[in-house]
């Protein structure tokens, strides 16, 4: 049963969309989830932040094997509700109001969680911010970089030779577009680069969860 007192952090009005269809997408959502973690006493609520390409799902998938929790991929997510996306804003919304309260019903069960998604507006990301103060989840914030021209081979490469784990449509254009509205993050948060060894920030971040 999804608690609609989150309604105040949720980006959307619910009323707007209606109830009805934003309780029928998150069933859908937490439906294409596989089997979820244990609920622990105090949940974590990890939030991904990059451009496309970076390797955001590369990293979360490598975390996540060492620190089990539901991830939510937004572009995996975002076929499940539109299976030939648009993108538009309107389609953004529906979206994301679903994932906001899957992952606030998530955490109130005591579920782990990470968010996998671009999140590049500091206003956004406080959204998620207040669904973890809410739910008194440990908030961990990952931002991941790549340098430019890795970027740019690792999307020319996604489209050459695409891959069933890769759900993103994004392409340079939309990297050159997205980078321009990146917003700095203004709390602490860890920083990895995934053109380098990314486990040392893998064991921080476990370290981080357990302490």
């Amino acid at each position: 049963m999804l608690i609609f007192e989150s309604k105040d952090f949720c980006p959307y009005n619910i009323e707007r969309m209606g109830e009805e269809r934003v309780l029928s997408d998150v069933q859908k959502l937490k439906e294409s989830l596989p089997g979820l973690p244990e609920p622990v006493a105090r949940p974590f609520f990890i939030i991904m932040s990059g451009l496309p390409g970076t390797g955001k799902s590369y990293f979360s998938r490598k975390l996540v094997e060492r620190l089990p929790c539901a991830i939510l991929e937004s572009d995996m997510l975002r076929k499940i509700l539109f299976p030939s996306p648009s993108y538009s804003a309107q389609e953004s919304q529906r979206l994301f109001s679903a994932i906001h309260l899957l992952i606030s019903e998530l955490l109130n069960k005591g579920i782990p969680v990470l968010l996998d998604a671009t999140n590049l507006a500091e206003g956004r990301r406080e959204l998620l911010y207040h669904i973890a103060d809410r739910a008194r989840a440990k908030l961990i914030i990952v931002r991941v970089e790549a340098p430019v021209e890795i970027v740019r081979k690792r999307l020319q490469a996604r489209f050459e030779n695409p891959s069933p784990e890769d759900m993103s449509d994004a392409d340079f254009k939309v990297y050159q577009r997205m980078r321009r509205r990146a917003q700095k993050i203004r709390r602490n948060h860890f920083v990895v680069d995934t053109s380098r060894d990314i486990t040392p920030v893998i064991e921080k971040i476990i370290r981080e969860v357990r302490r």
